[in-house]
């Protein structure tokens, strides 16, 4: 058997071409050939790596479809300018204050008069429905994870309760509840 042909063109260190040759008796059967990487192949494979890192955040409101969510029109604008986690969160408590006010935060801002993780988020809603946003959580990213976890656990078909109970369990290595 023949070894493998590798063909270069003069002055480069490296092989354009790999050719792939088994001699059997007299016949040469050439199986194909490799070409080896060139930058134009590097790129575009970084950039399908960074398709691939951003595909999860395009889906990320797809992943919330069964979770009642308030529309983003409606959000002030830092909130629209904000992360998308913080937007979502954001969204979440608005849409679910039933299971939102059952919900404790440990980040300290019983403090500031907060009285649950909801708290957090709505400061208050008229009798109009006309809603008054805190920006607190604009700014506390245990805030928006309590908030995460509870959308994530809801989805799981946990109950507000057993929600609490993690949360507990996760979040008052922090502080203490701000639900009395």
């Amino acid at each position: 058997m023949a070894p493998t042909a590798i063909i270069r063109s003069p002055g480069t260190r490296f092989p354009d071409k790999i050719s792939f040759v088994i001699t059997i008796t007299t016949k040469i059967i050439q199986f194909g050939e490799a070409r080896m990487f060139k930058p134009q192949i590097l790129f575009s494979a970084m950039i399908a790596i960074l398709f691939l890192a951003f595909l999860p955040a395009c889906s990320a409101a797809q992943d919330n479809a069964d979770l009642s969510m308030a529309p983003m029109s409606g959000m002030p604008a830092e909130v629209q300018n904000a992360p998308i986690s913080v937007q979502q969160a954001y969204q979440f408590a608005v849409a679910n204050p039933e299971v939102m006010k059952q919900i404790p935060c440990y980040c300290g801002c019983g403090d500031i008069g907060h009285t649950s993780n909801y708290a957090c988020y709505v400061s208050g809603v008229d009798d109009k429905g006309a809603i008054t946003y805190d920006n607190h959580a604009l700014g506390c990213s245990l805030c928006v994870d309590i908030t995460l976890d509870t959308m994530r656990m809801l989805k799981d078909g946990k109950s507000p309760d057993e929600i609490r109970a993690v949360v507990d369990s996760t979040y008052s290595k922090y502080g203490t509840s701000n639900i009395k």
